[in-house]
């Protein structure tokens, strides 16, 4: 067993566990932040996804010790206290989820995609959501979520910015 300082959602958190514990389990079993699934454990279906240092990660394929310096946001720390995040807004309000199951991982990876693209074509959604399994098939309203939520996210941009006085 070694001990790892780790950030989590804004959060810093001494972890004693072995050196080549997967992210995934410290997440769910030692700091019991639940919201991140395990689905496949080999990086392939999503379900895990996390962000560190604000990049779309699989948290079952990374260990504690990588992430050590780092920034680790989980889908309990994309809201803003109480005020949802629009993409945990737009899934609700197109009814995303079926079973549910994949659906932080999803939400995850549309965040970071949003964080470099604000205006995503649906090639970008497509080819950002990759990898990312959805066993209901509801692709066609993840993708209109994450537009619903580009959409809404900048016309937050657009009314906070300051007017411009020539």
């Amino acid at each position: 067993m070694s001990e790892y300082k780790i950030n989590v959602n804004g959060d810093d958190y001494e972890l004693d566990v072995e050196e080549n514990m997967p992210l995934l389990w410290a997440l769910r079993d030692v700091l019991g932040l639940v919201g991140t699934k395990f689905g496949c454990g080999i990086a392939q279906c999503g379900a895990c996804t996390v962000h560190v240092d604000d990049v779309a990660m699989r948290s079952c394929s990374i260990t504690v010790a990588s992430v050590v310096g780092q920034s680790v946001r989980t889908i309990e720390g994309l809201a803003d206290g109480t005020q949802l995040h629009p993409l945990q807004q737009a899934w609700i309000d197109q009814d995303v989820a079926q079973c549910g199951y994949c659906q932080a991982g999803q939400i995850m990876s549309a965040a970071a995609l949003l964080q470099q693209k604000p205006n995503p074509t649906d090639h970008d959604i497509d080819a950002a959501m990759v990898g990312n399994y959805c066993r209901c098939g509801t692709y066609n309203r993840i993708r209109s979520a994450i537009h619903g939520a580009a959409q809404s996210m900048n016309a937050q941009y657009v009314n906070a910015a300051p007017e411009l006085k020539v």
